[in-house]
């Protein structure tokens, strides 16, 4: 009997309720006629894996639906996400400014990389706009914020900064990683760019890395997606596919983890061994007010705090959280904490993290869908 090496897709008058999984790389056509009209978009299909499949288009589309936005590209990584929109939008010669308060590694391509590519850079304080203002020049293409900052959760001034750009003629990329389409849709504010690292609250699960990235215009987000090809850094099909499921639970659990963030928040301020707390909608933050205004009340799923203490301190206090992990990430659906000194932000000099407010005895807090009383109590215990 003669045997195909390659079998045929069964047919069926039915369809799958959940999405298939679709790890194939390459993708088959009829004849090279087929093929030139799919590259040159006269019909719709996939060639190559590297240049779009299937469940990345199905991510894209529904967080395009979040954003408000169309012809997002879902990318290998949240820092994928970033490369790949500063670098379809400036070129070398041309200068970048970053807020001064961005996650460490965004600082790191700032700082470190960019001027190596003939790109110079500035940072500037997001929360101020004249210091924005102030930090352009006549080559200035690009500002790059976070409207809500990782981790001291400080709030940019997103419609100054916005504005201001607007006037000069300059791109607006925001990170909306930490507030989510939940709380922010900036693209509706007049921002020009919209990136988010997928691996954290969208997916939700701690088990799949990707990226999204989306421009206001058509052609750079053409170029964003061909760029993506060209460097390689597709998201994979399966990460895809493990983050479709986590978006459909996103807002049920955004929702509780939101609403437990602002009680934990209210807790560990009246603890003795805490320094400070810093939640954005808490009436002491510095940019209370912003955030008010801006996130409709609501300050989201992190809280940052301060231990009178140092290493030893922040040891003792991990230790004793029992199984709340403590790992360098944000966003799962189990509260994780994370020390900023010793993970995101360790390539910066003591001074450079001092200025920004990162002490040894600062602890990020991504607060998950736990029991609230029961995650309050165990941070509680761990302070006494």
């Amino acid at each position: 009997m003669k045997r195909l090496l390659r079998a045929a897709w069964p047919e069926s008058v039915s369809r799958p309720v959940a999405t298939p999984l679709q790890p194939s790389v390459v993708y088959a056509t009829e004849d090279a006629d087929m093929l030139d009209s799919q590259y040159l978009g006269q019909t719709k299909g996939y060639t190559y894996s590297r240049e779009g499949h299937p469940n990345a288009e199905v991510v894209a589309n529904l967080i395009d639906e979040m954003e408000n936005a169309a012809g997002g590209t879902v990318v290998s990584s949240g820092m994928a996400a970033v490369t790949i929109a500063i670098l379809s939008a400036v070129k070398a010669g041309d200068h970048v400014i970053g807020a001064d308060q961005l996650y460490g590694r965004s600082l790191r391509l700032l700082s470190d990389e960019l001027p190596r590519l003939g790109i110079q850079t500035t940072l500037a304080d997001p929360t101020d706009v004249n210091a924005i203002a102030d930090a352009i020049r006549p080559d200035t293409r690009l500002v790059l914020i976070e409207t809500v900052s990782n981790p001291t959760l400080r709030v940019a001034d997103i419609e100054g900064i916005i504005s201001l750009c607007r006037q000069r003629g300059i791109l607006v990329a925001v990170d909306n990683t930490f507030t989510t389409p939940k709380l922010l849709r900036p693209l509706e504010l007049g921002a020009d760019i919209v990136l988010h690292s997928l691996t954290k609250m969208l997916s939700g699960h701690s088990d799949a890395m990707l990226g999204y990235v989306v421009a206001r215009d058509p052609e750079l987000c053409e170029r964003m997606s061909m760029l993506t090809a060209t460097m390689g850094v597709t998201g994979a099909a399966f990460d895809a596919w493990m983050a479709e499921r986590g978006l459909y639970s996103f807002d049920m659990r955004f929702e509780r983890a939101s609403n437990t963030a602002a009680r934990l928040a209210d807790a560990l301020a009246e603890l003795p061994n805490v320094k400070r707390v810093l939640y954005p909608t808490r009436p002491d933050h510095p940019d209370h007010n912003r955030a008010v205004a801006l996130l409709d009340g609501e300050g989201g799923n992190m809280v940052s705090f301060e231990l009178d203490g140092g290493r030893d301190t922040v040891n003792s206090f991990v230790r004793a959280m029992g199984s709340l992990a403590f790992a360098p990430t944000l966003g799962d659906i189990a509260t994780t904490l994370s020390h900023p000194v010793s993970s995101s932000h360790r390539a910066l000099s003591e001074d450079a993290r001092a200025a920004i407010g990162i002490t040894e005895g600062f602890i990020r807090v991504s607060v998950g869908c736990e029991q609230p009383d029961d995650l309050i109590e165990t941070f509680k215990a761990a302070l006494s």
